[in-house]
């Protein structure tokens, strides 16, 4: 998934999607336990995206603090 993809989805498709992303990371790490999982790539592939989506949400959550916390301090007069 590129970083565009990423930053198009809101908040909650993307935290709907880091649960899916999990699930599916779980599942992957299971077979290639079981010797079943032929491209061992896709292990790396998978956490990487979800670094991706987890990073973007942080950062629109850093991004909302910051304006909520400059609103408050427009308020505020010494």
């Amino acid at each position: 998934m590129k970083i565009y993809e990423i930053k198009e989805m809101n908040n909650d498709e993307l935290e709907k999607r880091i649960a899916e992303e999990e699930k599916n990371l779980v599942d992957l790490q299971f077979a290639h336990q079981l010797k079943q999982l032929t491209n061992t790539a896709k292990l790396n592939i998978v956490k990487k995206d979800i670094a991706r989506m987890k990073t973007i949400l942080k950062d629109r959550e850093m991004q909302a603090a910051e304006k909520a916390g400059s609103d408050n301090k427009e308020g505020v007069q010494s």
